[in-house]
Parts: C-alpha cells; structure tokens; sequence
C-alpha cells in the first residue's frame, strides 16, 4: 500500500505543485483546502503525513496542528510563507516535525517528507523493549510508559528519546540531535532541540532542575542517565 499525504493548502497552484511531485513518488495524496476540513480528513482518513499550510481559513495551520496533537502522532510538516523564528517555534511547540518556507524546492519538500517518514516508520527488529526504572520504551511500537502510565510522544520527541537511550551516559550535542533526528543533508535551528526537549521532559515528568533521565549538559548538549536499562 502506498503511504498516504494530506496537502493542505488554500493556493490551488501549491496543491497541484505539491501532489504533482508526491505522486510521482509513488505517494497517495488527499487535499485539504481549510482548516476545518484539513482536521476531519486528517482523524478520518489517518495519513501517515500532514504537509500542513499555516494561513488557512476557517482554521489556521498553528490551531489544526493543535487539535490534531490531540487526537493524533501523524508527523506535521509546516508550509510556511514567513521564515520568521517565532513561527518556527511555535510550530514546534504545537508538535510539528520540520518546516519549509515558501517559495521551496519540490526536491527539498520531497526529501524532508521522505526523511520524516523514515525516521517515523516502526523498527524491523524485534525484542526492542527496554525498561529504565519506571520508564518503558518500545523501539518496535514507538509506546513510551512511565510507571504503567501511557505517555504520547510526538515523532520528533520520540526520535530524540530514542537517541539519547541508545547511549546512556554519553553526551549528545545540539547539532548531532538535530542531525540524528532531522538528517543531515538539512541546515536547522539547533534551539528547536531545547523546544522538544522541553517537551519531552515535561510528557516523561523529568524535572529540568534535578532530572531523573535527561541531564543537560551545560554547553554542549544532553545526555540520559537513567542507566543501561534492561
């Protein structure tokens, strides 16, 4: 089955641009043209991705990808007409996954699509359960528990999670996250690892100040101490 993308875009010109060049991927497109009808496709129908236009009527691009980190872990990639950093950040803390300003190269949208859907696909390995006192992570179903209790992560933050448990103790820098997680052919704000971060730390209960897993390292990065695991 080809994997499935929902463009949502009110400009009929980057809807036709974007599809055009996805479905010569081999990918199934379905399109979206408001932000009421971009949430309704994107909980019916369940893409494996949501390139997601922020000016939209009825419902802007920042509100759908909001509503939809209720409901959903679909990976959000922002179509953005402005490159400013606070549209970036917000973004990021509503649970988007990448950006791309407009106007953009088709071959870079591609390759971003590509690379979310890759770092977001289940693992093939199997027995890729492992416990750190109360927190349990699933490499091969992408489920994170802590003490019993189900934590949803978005895309992003379980890359980053899954990272820095695949060392533990060893330090991670902000520029090798953002490459282990976004790909390295990509230039990013290394800020928006603290952003996710953040995140993932407050979904996980780890307090920044006297923290249990993720210890930031002052300069340089984070690394996690919740030991080897087992």
């Amino acid at each position: 089955m080809p994997q499935r993308i929902l463009v949502v875009d009110d400009e009929p010109a980057i809807v036709e641009l974007v599809s055009y060049n996805l479905r010569r991927e081999g990918f199934e497109v379905l399109t979206a043209a408001t932000g009421p009808e971009a949430l309704e496709k994107a909980i019916a129908e369940k893409p494996d991705l949501v390139v997601l236009d922020l000016m939209l009527p009825g419902m802007d691009g920042f509100a759908v990808c909001r509503e939809l980190r209720k409901r959903s872990q679909v990976p959000v990639l922002i179509l953005t007409a402005r490159g400013d950093e606070v549209d970036r950040v917000v973004g990021f803390e509503l649970g988007a996954d990448d950006y791309v300003v407009k106007p953009f190269s088709p071959r870079e949208l591609i390759a971003r699509v590509k690379a979310i859907l890759r770092r977001t696909a289940p693992a093939e390995a199997s027995g890729s359960r492992r416990v750190f006192g109360d927190l349990t992570i699933d490499y091969e179903t992408y489920e994170v528990t802590v003490g019993g209790r189900r934590v949803d992560l978005t895309p992003t933050e379980f890359q980053i999670l899954r990272v820095l448990t695949s060392r533990p103790g060893r330090v991670f820098s902000r520029d090798e996250l953002l490459d282990r997680v976004r790909g390295e052919e990509f230039f990013g704000d290394v800020r928006t690892v603290d952003v996710h971060v953040r995140h993932l730390r407050a979904k996980i209960g780890d307090d920044p100040q006297n923290p249990r897993y993720i210890e930031t390292v002052r300069g340089v990065g984070y690394r996690f101490k919740g030991g080897q695991g087992r």
